[in-house]
């Protein structure tokens, strides 16, 4: 995927991008960066987007290797759904702090407090969590998943913010995981409130992971993989994005007839991976995932009965 980038690169970044591309090519590597890693990044990538249909793509391809600029859980989905590829990660440092706010010891006690319960997990969660769930979902197909379920009651994890949003939206009761992406959940609805105010024809676009006040002031809630739809359909000119700041330079070039102003705070997960940590990673094959047998059985069917409502 050629991307035409705002930024402008120093020689030793250009020198870094030409050997990735050409180590890449000697390894028969796919790369995948999620929408808010740093612009250099999508100089390298084959596919760029959300974390479920990166890892859908590369299961597409006739690669050996999988490359994730992203962070671990997303790894992991890309394992899942590519068990006999090679799967890497640039960094350990790429963690996620809600991710790691759902433990299979807490989920365990859970459900034994609820047994009739369904377990309806957000993709962006370990794979051992994938594996003890129901079924998985996305922002974009939470709140239909929930209501095709048969279940009464539905364990909503790991985040509090996308599982209010979700309780808004059916009438089944819905059991909140206190877990938060700190990203979404500090930003500040007052300030965003000013933000309008100066632009007040501007559409504001927020992710769902945000806090509710922030939701109730938005136009249009979704993930980023929905933002440059919204954006290319609506009349508007002007749009506010509340999310990680990446994700404002990605509409920017996606959607170039527009004008984004960024509501956002960054990820330090997702900035930790470095052009010198990937030609690491695919020269000696660094920071592989691997992943038990039985918990890719179990994680993939969660995932694939999400993909059955898609």
């Amino acid at each position: 995927m050629e991307q035409q980038l705002i930024a402008k690169f120093d020689n030793e970044t250009e020198r870094l991008i030409h050997l990735v591309i050409e180590l890449k090519k000697q390894r028969n590597a796919v790369i995948l960066a999620h929408n808010y890693q740093n612009p250099e990044m999508y100089k390298i990538a084959d596919y760029i987007g959300d974390s479920l249909g990166l890892s859908q793509e590369a299961a597409k391809t006739d690669a050996d290797i999988i490359l994730f600029c992203g962070v671990k859980f997303m790894a992991e989905t890309a394992k899942i759904l590519s068990p006999s590829k090679t799967v890497l990660l640039p960094t350990l440092d790429a963690g996620c702090s809600l991710a790691d706010m759902a433990t299979p010891e807490k989920l365990a006690e859970v459900k034994k407090m609820h047994p009739e319960a369904a377990v309806v997990s957000y993709v962006n969660t370990t794979a051992d969590i994938k594996a003890m769930s129901d079924v998985c979902c996305t922002s974009m197909n939470a709140v239909r998943i929930v209501n095709s379920l048969p279940n009464d009651e539905i364990i909503f994890l790991p985040d509090r913010n996308l599982g209010r949003y979700v309780a808004s939206k059916t009438n089944k009761r819905i059991i909140l995981w206190d877990g938060y992406c700190f990203v979404h959940d500090k930003l500040n609805a007052k300030i965003l409130a000013d933000l309008k105010k100066k632009n007040p024809e501007a559409k504001i676009i927020a992710h769902p992971e945000c806090r509710e006040e922030i939701l109730q002031m938005a136009d249009h809630v979704c993930g980023t993989g929905g933002m440059a739809k919204f954006a290319n359909s609506n009349g508007t000119k002007d749009f506010i994005v509340v999310t990680e700041c990446g994700m404002t330079e990605m509409l920017r070039q996606d959607v170039p007839n527009k004008n984004f102003y960024s509501f956002c705070n960054i990820c330090p997960y997702m900035k930790s991976t470095t052009l010198p940590l990937v030609v690491q990673s695919l020269v000696y094959n660094q920071h592989e995932i691997t992943l038990p047998k039985d918990i890719i059985a179990k994680a993939k069917r969660a995932l694939d009965r999400m993909l059955e409502f898609n």
